[in-house]
């Protein structure tokens, strides 16, 4: 039955097909057609809009339906893009010299430094229940650990690396820290880029429903140990004692 003014109109125009030609008659049928599939679907609801479109779209996202399956994937191509510069030398890196090494070095420092001041606080706060600090404060370590990635392989891939000149006791220990703080890197991978994953992709609610706190501790001192480390062999090689420069 029809059930608006539009279809009325337009039935008269059907009821009297000698005053219009057989396109506006047709024209007319379609519109009716048009009409009463629209007043059908709103009394059935097909026509209404989810009340949250874009948490629908967050719900069915891969990222947040296999979180962990993301997570292999990222660690692999971080591992393959590490090995191959260090131990292959992919070709995708431009020539820089000793000076550009060396600034990159000390950048590098300064990076890992705040990034672990940027995790202790995070922690802090979390501990404190200052959730959108604590989710602040980590991408920031995030984002920071991603500008030491980009220098790390520009200054060794376009670079090369220093070779330490120094006694024996300062160079054992300068090579157990560097073996820690490598060893500690490779297994934070995974760790970091779990609770990055989780935090940006579920909900407060959600997150407390996963491992994230329990993997957050885990990766907040793996990471911070990690990086601690680093910074104390670049002071060692750079400032106490000295290095060879090795060109890629």
């Amino acid at each position: 039955m029809v059930r608006s003014s539009e279809s009325c109109v337009l039935m008269a125009t059907l009821a009297h097909p000698d005053a219009f030609t057989v396109t506006e008659r047709l024209t007319a049928f379609s519109r009716i057609v048009r009409v009463q599939l629209r007043l059908f679907g709103k009394r059935n609801g097909y026509l209404r809009r989810p009340p949250n479109t874009a948490m629908s779209l967050a719900d069915s996202s891969v990222v947040k339906r296999r979180p962990r399956a993301v997570v292999a994937v990222l660690s692999v191509v971080g591992y393959v893009l590490v090995i191959g510069t260090l131990y292959v030398g992919l070709p995708i890196y431009p020539e820089i010299g000793l000076g550009t090494v060396n600034l990159l070095s000390h950048a590098i420092a300064l990076v890992n430094t705040v990034a672990v001041c940027c995790l202790v606080a995070g922690w802090y706060h979390i501990r404190q229940g200052n959730v959108e600090t604590h989710r602040r404060l980590m991408i920031a370590s995030f984002t920071l650990i991603m500008i030491f990635l980009v220098m790390y392989l520009l200054k060794t891939g376009g670079g090369g690396r220093k070779d330490f000149v120094g006694p024996d006791l300062p160079y054992y220990l300068y090579l157990a820290m560097l073996g820690i703080h490598i060893v500690l890197s490779a297994l934070s991978v995974p760790l970091v880029l779990y609770n990055i994953t989780i935090g940006l992709s579920h909900s407060v609610d959600e997150i407390r429903q996963t491992a994230h706190a329990r993997v957050g501790r885990i990766t907040v001192a793996v990471w911070s140990v990690s990086l601690t480390l680093g910074v104390f062999a670049y002071l060692l090689l750079n400032h106490v004692y000295t290095f060879e420069f090795v060109p890629a």
